[in-house]
């Protein structure tokens, strides 16, 4: 039976093959580390870190390469903005549909740094009200935080009006587009944004161990470096670099992981973010619809037609999430994540915390009209069976 993977919001798969193929050409013909020797090989890697740098930033709108930092992961990007700028004192805003590792990272700066934290709600669709946001604003307010998407419902909120409102009070804005990097057109110019934190390997396409943060020029110097080592650069002092990027990436980069995505972003600019939007909309649109019509299903989420990414979640009568999530694999090879999401205050808000979450489906570049016809065939037969 063939493998239907609706699991993208967790990571894409598959990847471009040419994510393969330039990950298995540096692991058997060079294998040289980044930025630490004069060798042609290593020389050779030091342009691709470059390259990987360069088509980040023309994909976000950055001005500049330097505006792109590498982390390990999308949690790391979100770490090294909240832990960097925050000190105590300092009043951070987030929200009901953040992801944890928003969420976590506040909440720990809070109760051992002296950090004040607000959480503004949401609606039942996940979407968060602006004016919400502008009245837990206080006189001392220096971050606000939201995601773009939400990896629950897949609702886009209103990152252009939030932005707007945190720099009129003199905040900072802070944009976790983990759900919509690579799914939706993102310019942080024009959505106004002073960091964006995303992971390499969920819409960017490319291998685990990577992500991204983007600092708009001149927040450099309020960001403290969170880990401390070797750059290659200024070897002879023993005080971390204060020069962008170095200041905030030390230790060997995760070299293979960052050629496949620098491979996967030449990709993604080849066939067009917005070509890759146009069709996991349709296919998000489908599986809202369809799902929704099923007797004993419950879709949780925006409307068909509002403003949304692939990510859908639902409710089956008489199933516990973790269960459906096994028949569905098991019985129709239909793969998609259930529980939580690492995003528990959302799925209060959802009135799904107690049930163990939901069910959720999340389409991505690579799936075809056949993989939602056959998801929706495999939940139709589950409702029916209860």
């Amino acid at each position: 039976m063939k493998r239907i993977y609706l699991d993208n919001a967790a990571t894409s798969w598959p990847k471009p093959d040419v994510v393969y193929e330039v990950v298995d050409r540096y692991l058997r013909e060079n294998g040289a580390p980044a930025g630490r020797s004069a060798y042609r090989e290593a020389a050779d890697i030091e342009g691709m870190i470059a390259s990987a740098r360069s088509s980040i930033a023309r994909l976000i709108g950055a001005d500049h390469a330097k505006q792109v930092l590498f982390t390990f992961n999308g949690t790391g990007a979100l770490n090294l903005a909240i832990h960097g700028l925050l000190r105590s004192g300092d009043h951070a805003i987030c929200t009901d549909a953040d992801h944890n590792s928003v969420l976590r990272p506040l909440r720990h700066l809070e109760e051992h740094h002296g950090v004040e934290v607000s959480r503004v709600t949401c609606d039942s669709s996940g979407r968060v009200d602006p004016d919400d946001v502008r009245r837990a604003i206080r006189p001392n307010t220096r971050l606000v935080a939201m995601l773009h998407a939400s990896n629950v419902t897949g609702v886009i909120e209103p990152v252009v009006e939030v932005a707007a409102i945190t720099h009129q009070h003199g905040a900072l804005f802070l944009l976790d587009a983990a759900q919509s990097l690579g799914h939706w057109p993102v310019s942080v110019n024009e959505l106004s944004v002073d960091m964006l934190a995303a992971p390499g390997h969920k819409g960017l396409l490319g291998p685990l161990g990577t992500g991204v943060l983007y600092i708009r020029d001149g927040i450099e110097t309020a960001i403290e470096s969170i880990a401390q080592g070797g750059t290659g650069t200024q070897s002879n002092e023993d005080r971390q670099p204060e020069s962008v990027p170095d200041k905030f990436e030390s230790g060997n980069h995760n070299v293979p992981g960052l050629i496949g995505l620098a491979a996967a972003v030449g990709w993604l600019e080849g066939r067009g973010v917005h070509s890759i939007w146009q069709h996991e909309k349709e296919l998000g649109g489908q599986l809202r619809e369809r799902l929704r019509r099923i007797p004993g299903v419950k879709l949780h989420g925006p409307a068909n037609g509002e403003p949304a990414v692939a990510v859908v979640s639902i409710s089956i009568e008489g199933y516990d999430p973790q269960e459906a999530a096994a028949v569905l694999d098991s019985a129709f090879r239909v793969q998609v994540r259930a529980g939580l999401h690492c995003a528990g205050r959302l799925h209060a808000v959802l009135g799904t915390l107690e049930r163990g979450g939901t069910i959720r489906f999340s389409a991505g570049a690579f799936n075809a009209q056949a993989d939602i016809d056959a998801a929706v065939s495999a939940v139709e037969e589950i409702a029916r069976g209860k």
